[in-house]
């Protein structure tokens, strides 16, 4: 039996994660660390998981009326406007804390395809780079940057976002030499 003492001191939106990932029967490892803010500090939780975390950003159109959360391959670079004729959406820019709250109760540093799970009322469109569905495990926050988790994309894709009732959408982001 598993001792439940890890749960102690949890904030409530990282172990409604947990609670919603074995409803659907969605197997995970997680790890806990020091805040991680920077794609830096998920270096070394990358270590620690055994994967590779994306980057995952907020964005939203010049009139804050559009909302979209992009996951992308740690090392890539991200230009706006690569994005933007994509999407059809002028002027992106990364979201503000207030709208990350509001639509996914998570916080600056914790952007996670986890949240998705808060915005019952799809305020925010799902974008994936191609090169994602290269990768067949998923490392992610679960909506708080003290943890982290992997998990297998296809759950991700066949479990967790039909039952959160989110589509996505493929995008095909160059990459950027310097």
């Amino acid at each position: 039996m598993e001792n439940s003492d890890w749960k102690n001191g949890r904030l409530p939106e990282e172990l409604a994660v947990y609670e919603l990932l074995e409803k659907l029967e969605i197997p995970y490892t997680r790890v806990d660390h020091a805040p991680a803010m920077t794609m830096e500090d998920c270096e070394a939780v990358d270590r620690k998981l055994g994967v590779v975390m994306c980057k995952n950003l907020f964005l939203c159109n010049a009139q804050k009326t559009k909302f979209y959360m992009l996951l992308m391959p740690a090392d890539k670079k991200f230009k706006t406007k690569d994005l933007s004729k994509q999407i059809q959406s002028a002027r992106l820019s990364f979201a503000d804390a207030e709208h990350m709250e509001e639509y996914l109760h998570i916080h600056p540093g914790a952007v996670s395809v986890m949240g998705l799970m808060n915005d019952s009322e799809n305020h925010v469109q799902l974008l994936f780079d191609k090169e994602i569905f290269d990768e067949e495990w998923l490392g992610c926050h679960p909506c708080v940057n003290t943890s982290s988790i992997c998990l297998k994309m296809a759950d991700v894709l066949e479990k967790f976002l039909p039952a959160v009732h989110h589509d996505w959408r493929e995008v095909d982001l160059p990459t950027v030499t310097e």
